[in-house]
C-alpha cells in the first residue's frame, strides 16, 4: 500500500509517522483517526482531507443512486465528518488549521462530471461556512482547487490512452497538467503561519483551467 510505503519513508528519515486505515464515510472510523493521532503527538496542528472520488457515469439521466450515495459520501460526507472531530480536537487546544481538497470542477461547471462537480462544490461552501463559523476560535479553513493532476485517477479516467491525456492536457493554458508535489506545496502554504491571515479561501492549483 502507498501510504504504508511513505509512513516507511518518513520514518526511515529519522521522523515520526503512524499509520491509520478507515473509511471516511463511518463516524466511528474518522474519530479514531483524531483520537489516534492526538493520542501519539498530543495535538492536532494541521488536517488535510483528501479523501475523494472521481465520477464513473457521465450522463446524469443514467446515474444511479449508488453512485450518487457513493460519490456524496466519500466527497462531502467524508469532509463534513474529518472536519467535525477536527475542529472539535483544535476548539480544546484554541488553533489549529484544516485544508480541504475540491476540484476546479467544484469551482467551474464539466458537463460530463455531473455529481463529481456537485460533491466539490459542496465542498467549498462547506469549508467556507465552517470558516466562519471557527474564524475567532483561531482555526483557519481553506481550500485548494486542483485541475488534472498525474494521479491514479487521471490515469484510470484517461485510460492510459495517449489522444485522451493530450485532451485533458490542452484544457490548461499553462500548457500541461500538474503533479501532486505542486498541490501538496499549495497545501503546505495553506497549512503554515506563511497564510496565517487566509481563511474560507479557495487556492487553485489549476494551470489558468478556470480562468479562461
Amino acid at each position: 500500500m502507498k501510504v504504508k510505503k511513505r509512513v516507511r519513508l518518513i520514518q526511515d528519515a529519522g521522523k515520526e509517522a503512524i499509520f491509520v486505515q478507515a473509511d471516511v464515510t463511518k463516524e466511528a472510523d474518522v474519530k479514531a483517526i483524531v483520537d489516534k493521532a492526538v493520542g501519539v503527538f498530543g495535538q492536532l496542528d494541521i488536517a488535510f482531507n483528501n479523501a475523494g472520488v472521481g465520477g464513473e457515469n457521465p450522463s446524469l439521466i443514467e446515474q444511479t443512486e449508488a453512485e450518487y450515495d457513493r460519490t456524496m459520501n466519500v466527497n462531502v460526507k467524508g469532509v463534513w465528518l474529518s472536519m467535525k472531530y477536527e475542529i472539535a480536537q483544535m476548539l480544546k487546544q484554541g488553533r489549529g488549521s484544516i485544508v480541504n481538497t475540491a476540484s476546479a470542477y467544484g469551482v467551474v461547471a464539466f458537463p460530463t462530471f455531473p455529481l463529481y462537480t456537485a460533491s466539490k462544490s459542496a465542498v467549498i461552501g462547506l469549508t467556507k461556512a465552517a470558516a466562519l463559523q471557527y474564524a475567532k476560535a483561531g482555526i483557519r479553513i481553506n481550500v485548494v482547487a486542483p485541475a488534472v493532476i498525474e494521479t491514479d485517477m487521471f490515469e484510470a479516467a484517461t485510460g492510459g490512452q495517449d489522444e485522451a491525456k493530450a485532451y485533458m492536457t490542452g484544457l490548461h493554458p499553462i500548457g500541461r497538467i500538474g503533479t501532486p508535489l505542486e498541490v501538496a506545496n499549495a497545501v503546505l502554504f495553506l497549512s503554515s503561519d506563511l497564510a496565517s491571515f487566509t481563511t474560507g479561501a479557495t487556492l487553485m492549483v489549476d494551470g489558468g483551467f478556470v480562468a479562461q
